[in-house]
């Protein structure tokens, strides 16, 4: 068995981990970590799992998390992952971090827009972006691997093919985002409040969003050549989901084309699906699970692609691609304790 301790369990998506890899054939949680609940009982905190995952939380900084475990997941706030990676890394064993720190491939891009010291490159060049249907060679030889964004994740998937294929006008790429609430975060802040959130629709972040760089730094290696995009993050008055409409401007009017590219590309991969052409995704139909799902519509009046992806932004927007990360890195089935039936409705 595959033994896994979770620092930041007690998160959404340290929760949603828990719920993940308690199912996980192959995996056995021998540690979680956390700052709010220290000795508190895991289902005490998340009464849910009450006579399933009784353990007693520990402190972060509690030596046995990585003793103990042959890969540690990280799901901390960003500026917090670097010292926990260092020591990680010494110990030989191997490392998923969740967080944003590791993702940026230039510490002064990371400095610019988090206004934080993050890794040093000699670290950096440890790392690989853990976007398996990209990297997944990569990922099976790396023991530390930078989880995507959940927006990223919706915005590369969709876009991957197409930038590769070198049909897409790479100057126009308007990216018009929506997460569900749980995105922001279980931490107490007035803007997450339900009266606050709910019968509301609002943009944020505007105009830099820090995910805007990631973005920028993926679809830039994929077009091999330097992209700049438009993008808006709204927030939706619901639980779990995330759907990026992205506006682009392609080469050829010739939608089979267009379908034939994603199908090459994506259909062996098991957690995208492509949707027929002119049919939009939706997000209960990936709700609680690790698919990604896309949509593709060409409007010819005005001679623009329409992409539409939808990720639970919980599972393949966070958790669950770590998952699928560390079954990548230890030679486990791709797929295995990754949950592919939706909670509907």
């Amino acid at each position: 068995m595959l033994k896994a301790s979770i620092v930041g369990a007690t998160g959404y998506t340290g929760q949603e981990l828990v719920r993940v890899l308690t199912q996980h054939p192959e995996v056995e949680l021998v540690g979680l970590g956390t700052r709010s609940y220290v000795d508190k009982v895991y289902s005490e905190v998340y009464p849910h799992l009450r006579g399933i995952v009784d353990m007693v939380c520990s402190a972060p900084d509690d030596p046995k998390l990585i003793e103990e475990a042959d890969v540690v997941f990280l799901a901390l706030p960003h500026g917090l992952s670097v010292p926990f990676v260092e020591k990680i890394f010494k110990k030989g064993k191997k490392v998923v971090d969740l967080g944003a720190d590791f993702r940026l491939k230039d510490p002064r891009v990371y400095t610019e827009w988090y206004k934080k010291i993050g890794p040093t490159e000699e670290m950096l060049q440890k790392v690989v972006y853990g976007l398996p249907e990209i990297n997944r060679s990569l990922i099976k030889e790396t023991r530390v691997v930078a989880n995507p964004g959940c927006y990223p994740t919706t915005a590369i998937l969709a876009l991957y093919p197409l930038l590769k294929e070198k049909i897409l006008d790479d100057k126009f790429i308007i990216i018009d985002s929506k997460s569900g609430a749980s995105g922001t975060g279980r931490g107490l802040r007035v803007s997450s409040l339900h009266s606050e959130i709910n019968e509301d629709f609002k943009a944020y972040g505007l105009p830099n969003h820090r995910h805007t760089p990631e973005i920028e730094q993926e679809i830039s290696a994929i077009a091999e050549t330097d992209i700049k995009i438009s993008f808006t993050p709204h927030l939706l008055p619901l639980t779990r989901g995330m759907m990026s409409t992205i506006y682009t401007m392609p080469k050829t009017m010739d939608i089979d084309k267009i379908e034939e590219i994603y199908k090459a590309y994506y259909e062996k991969e098991q957690f995208v699906r492509v949707l027929p052409k002119g049919e939009c995704p939706q997000t209960k139909w990936v709700r609680g699970t690790n698919f990604c799902d896309i949509g593709f519509s060409l409007d010819k009046r005005t001679g623009r692609l329409i992409l539409v992806s939808v990720i639970d932004n919980l599972t393949k927007g966070a958790s669950g691609q770590a998952v699928q990360n560390m079954n990548i890195m230890f030679g486990i089935d791709e797929d295995m304790g990754l949950p592919k039936l939706a909670m509907f409705p």
